[in-house]
C-alpha cells in the first residue's frame, strides 16, 4: 500500500510552486492597501510561496531590511490554501485563514483591515 503512494506521488508532479501562479501572486499585491511604495517579492517554497517586502514602517526591523509578509500553501489533499502571517516576535508562522481558492486568500492579504501582515 504505501509503495502504491509512493509511486503514485513520483508520478504526479506537484501543482505548487509554478510560475503562473508566482507571477499572478506578484500582481494581486500590486492592489494592496498598506506600503503600496514598497515592492514586495515572491519566493518559492515547498507547496506554495513566501512573500517578503522591505520594512519600511521601521516596527519589525528598525533597519529597514527585508522582512517575511505571508507564506501561502497550497494544500493537494484539501485543495486548499492556507495563509499564514509571520510571528517576527517568535519567528514562527501562524495560520491566519484557509481560503477555497487562490484569489480569496490574496484578498484577504491585499487589504489586510487588522494590519496581521503589513505592519
Amino acid at each position: 500500500m504505501l509503495s502504491a503512494t509512493l509511486e503514485q506521488a513520483a508520478a504526479r508532479p506537484f501543482a505548487h510552486p509554478n510560475e503562473l501562479d508566482r507571477k499572478r501572486i506578484g500582481r494581486a499585491l500590486k492592489t494592496r492597501k498598506r506600503y503600496r511604495y514598497v515592492k514586495p517579492s515572491v519566493a518559492t517554497t515547498i507547496g506554495g510561496y513566501r512573500i517578503e517586502s522591505p520594512c519600511c514602517s521601521r516596527n519589525i526591523d528598525p533597519e529597514g531590511g527585508v522582512v517575511d509578509i505571508a507564506l501561502l500553501l497550497h494544500d493537494a489533499d484539501g485543495a486548499r490554501w492556507q495563509l499564514f502571517r509571520k510571528d517576527h516576535a517568535k519567528g514562527l508562522w501562524q495560520l491566519d485563514s484557509t481560503h477555497e481558492r487562490l484569489p480569496a486568500a490574496l484578498d484577504r492579504l491585499s487589504v489586510d483591515p487588522d494590519r496581521s501582515f503589513w505592519q
